[in-house]
This record gives structure tokens, C-alpha cells and sequence, in this order.
């Protein structure tokens, strides 16, 4: 945690769960690699190749234009490729998608029939252990129902799924229980009525009247109050927005005003990712996460605008549910809760929030959105001046290209500088190592894992 720059104390909590990643991995050789080739594609209808931040600027480009003509897109990391789907027989829709660079698939459903769908699913079978997203490839909405899903639940559950229509929706079951996560990356402690609380650190960001603050989990900052960088150590921070159920994002302030929090994430053995821009996520995107339990792990976007109903821990039968979150195959465990979701070269994408399985037989895992937890709270990525975008342009992947410059850095380097929209595609190499924590999730013992992270290769 020696990056973090605290004249005042010792050590403060470094930006996002601190892993050791092997010695052999190596942060962001190819961030800034060359895509001249590609400029002039798309002047003639040929298909781009695209990093995949590009891929959702073009996205939000389409959707903005085309309207309701598209349903949905995502982003095919093997080709590179951004892929709309077009129900529309509309001949000016398929050109002007074409002409733009994206490649175009048709479709059956379209994005208000799957919307519908998602309502009917929220009102008739809002379960304890249920999620749904809509799955732009395959078309339908993805139901995932946990293992405590059974009995009478999982009747209505599939009862309600098949009076949706053939081709429609698809269910399936998921290992272990959805959860929050509480527990976390870099780890943040605090003392309640009953035990200890241990979540993570997202992103440093600047509160929007100046003052240094982070982001982390919402059900975190609903749990408790005041945290600290040690477990039975005195505050440093004190919770100023929480937001759970609904969404899951705290906004949360440092005592000391001077504290100095660089834009970045710290990723182990001295190097660390400077956090540049918030990113939207992408359905197939390659993202990162961060945390102290299982260290680093990356996957893909699977679901965007998810709903998840997780088991309420303060009403025995109850529901918190959380809406607009990003779906991920990306592993997390108790200890993970909070902590960073991010892209190879810089984008801060979202906050840990909950999740099923485990790092050995894998489950889905549920993120905030950082661009919403910005919008929301009216804070700032990095220290407010050179660092990464502000909350107002945070809703869609707007034209923000620029040149992204966000290089390995073993030391302190401060915030992000500039809002360079161009998220490499990673190749997520394999993770090797134990990457277990010890820690149960539920006190606050020491939780963090010593496992091998995940490289961050860049294949651009």
C-alpha cells in the first residue's frame, strides 16, 4: 500500500485488492498499439476492427441514431468486431450499421419485447436467488436461478419463463447462493454492533465539493459507518452516500483532507494501472477484477442492465434486489465485495457487489456500475483536475476518443491522465497458482489471498 501518499499517516488503503500477480506478468505492453490500418475501414461498409472500448463508443453511436431499429450489440473479442443485431427488414438501418463499421446480424426479438419480458420476470417471479439480463447473443433474456432455488420457487420460475414464449428466455442453474460479498479487495474494516465488517476499496475518486474520497459497495457503506486501512485500527474515512438495495455504490470521504489518492489501481509487486476514464461495459469484453480473497481473475461481460434478488440479511424472507448491474463470469468470493472491476488499459468499469460459486468452480459475479456510482454521487475520478471523466458524460461511451496513456507505473504517478476511450482487448492468460484466501467472510480475520493473479497481456 506504499503508493498511496499520506503525509499524515503511515499507510492508507491503495486503490482496488492488491494480488501477487507472477513474476513473468507483464502490465499493458501493448495499450497504445497502432490501429492505423483500420482508420479508413468503414468509409466503404467494411467491417472495423476495434478495441473493445471503441466498440461500445460505436455502440452508443448506433443505438443513439438507430434507435429501436437495433437489438442490442456486443462486442466479438476473437474477431474484434462490434456485431448489432437488427430485427428491422429496413434496408437504410443495415446500410448506415454497415457504413459505420459494425457488423450486423438479424435477429427475432426485439429490445422491447425482450424489456417486456424482464418486467414480467420482476413482477411474477421476484425470488430470493433469482437474476436476469437481457443476452444480446443469444438474443433472449438469460434467467439464472442459484441452488437454494427449488421446490415451489423454481415451478414458478420455470412457469414464468415458458409463458414468456418459445425463444424468448433461457434458465438456467448457477452453483452456490447469490450473495453480497462483504468483504474485499484492498481491505477496508470497520466495527458494528455484533462483529467487524470487512469490504474493499473500489476506485479513489474527489467528492464533488474537492474532498478525497472513495468508492466502494453500497451494502457496505449501509453496514457501517466509519472505516479504517487496519482491522482494529482508528477511522480514516467516513461513509457520505450509500445506496442499497436498488443500486450498490457508497461514496465514501477521508477524514484527512489532505490525503492524496492517486487515480489507480494496484496490481501487485510495485506495478499498478492507472485509471484514466470510466468505462461503460460491453457484452464480451475482457475485464479485470481485484480482490484481497482470490487475488486477480478476468472474464468476460456477459449481461448488461442485470437484476439480481439476493436473500436479505436483515428480513428473514426477504429481497434486496439491485438493478443495472453488469453480469460477469468472473469469480469472486467473500472478501472480494467492493473492489475494482476494470479494463487492461485503464477503464474503471464497476464495483464488486455480489455474486454464486467460487474461484474453483467458477459462478457469476454482479458489478455497479462506476459510470451510474459517478453520476449519482457527482464525484470525480482521480484528484479532480488531470484525472479521469467527470460524472456528467458518464451515461453512455460518448465520443471521448483520445490517447489513452495508461502504462504500467511501479510508483507514485498520481491521477490518470486523459480521457482516451481505447480499451485494449486483453488476452486473458491463464491464472496460475492458489489463489484461495483463507478467510471465511464473516468476521474480520485476515482474508487476503497469496495466490498468482492473472496477467494482463495485451494481445493488440
Amino acid at each position: 500500500m506504499s503508493h498511496k501518499r499520506m503525509p499524515k499517516r503511515k499507510a492508507a488503503i491503495a486503490v482496488g485488492g492488491v494480488a501477487a500477480l507472477g513474476a513473468a506478468a507483464l502490465l499493458l505492453p501493448n495499450a497504445n498499439a497502432s490501429q492505423d490500418k483500420d482508420q479508413a475501414a468503414g468509409a466503404a461498409g467494411t467491417v472495423k476492427t476495434l478495441k473493445a472500448a471503441d466498440a461500445s463508443n460505436l455502440s452508443a453511436h448506433l443505438q443513439k441514431a438507430l434507435g429501436d431499429a437495433l437489438a442490442g450489440s456486443y462486442y466479438d473479442g476473437a474477431k474484434q468486431q462490434l456485431v448489432v443485431n437488427v430485427v428491422s427488414g429496413d434496408k437504410n438501418v443495415i446500410v448506415q450499421a454497415k457504413k459505420a463499421g459494425a457488423a450486423v446480424r438479424r435477429v427475432d426479438n426485439t429490445t422491447a419485447s425482450l424489456k417486456a419480458a424482464a418486467r414480467t420476470l420482476k413482477t411474477r417471479a421476484t425470488i430470493p436467488g433469482t437474476a436476469w439480463a437481457i443476452d444480446p447473443r443469444t438474443n433472449k433474456v438469460a434467467v439464472t436461478a442459484d441452488s437454494t432455488v427449488t421446490g415451489a420457487k423454481w415451478d414458478k420460475l420455470q412457469s414464468t419463463v415458458r409463458s414468456l414464449g418459445s425463444g424468448m428466455a433461457t434458465l438456467k442453474k448457477s452453483a452456490g447462493a447469490f450473495k453480497t460479498l462483504v468483504s474485499g479487495g484492498d481491505a477496508i474494516f470497520s466495527q458494528v454492533q455484533g462483529g467487524g465488517v470487512r469490504c474493499s476499496l473500489g476506485f479513489n475518486v474527489t467528492a464533488s465539493d474537492g474532498t478525497p474520497a472513495f468508492l466502494t459497495a453500497g451494502h457496505c457503506g449501509v453496514a457501517a459507518k466509519d472505516w479504517s486501512d487496519s482491522q482494529n485500527g482508528q477511522p480514516i474515512a467516513t461513509v457520505d452516500q450509500a445506496t442499497f438495495p436498488g443500486n450498490d455504490f457508497s461514496l465514501v470521504k477521508y477524514n484527512d483532507a489532505t490525503t492524496q489518492a492517486p487515480s489507480e489501481v494496484n496490481a501487485g509487486n510495485g506495478q499498478t494501472v492507472q485509471i484514466t476514464q470510466a468505462a461503460d461495459a460491453t457484452v464480451g469484453e475482457t475485464v479485470f477484477r481485484m480482490g484481497s480473497t482470490t487475488g486477480l481473475h478476468n472474464g468476460q461481460v456477459t449481461g448488461l442492465d442485470a437484476t439480481v434478488n439476493f436473500q436479505s440479511e436483515t428480513n428473514p424472507g426477504g429481497v434486496d434486489t439491485v438493478n443495472g448491474l453488469i453480469q460477469t463470469n468472473v469469480c469472486a468470493e467473500a472478501g472480494d465485495s467492493g473492489g475494482s472491476l476494470f479494463t487492461q488499459d485503464g477503464g474503471a468499469v464497476g464495483l464488486t457487489s455480489g455474486g454464486s460459486g467460487d474461484c474453483t468452480s467458477g459462478g457469476e459475479t454482479f458489478f455497479q456500475p462506476v459510470t451510474a456510482a459517478l453520476q449519482a454521487t457527482g464525484a470525480t475520478l482521480g484528484n479532480g483536475g488531470n484525472g479521469g471523466n467527470g460524472a456528467g458524460g458518464q451515461a453512455g461511451a460518448g465520443d471521448q476518443s483520445g490517447t489513452a496513456a495508461p502504462s504500467a507505473s511501479p510508483g507514485d504517478n498520481g491521477a490518470g491522465n486523459g480521457a482516451g476511450d481505447q480499451s485494449g482487448t486483453a488476452d486473458p492468460s491463464a491464472t496460475a497458482g492458489d489463489q484461495n484466501g483463507a478467510g471465511t467472510g464473516t468476521g474480520t480475520g485476515d482474508q487476503s489471498g497469496t495466490g498468482d493473479g492473472s496477467s494482463l497481456n495485451g494481445s493488440n
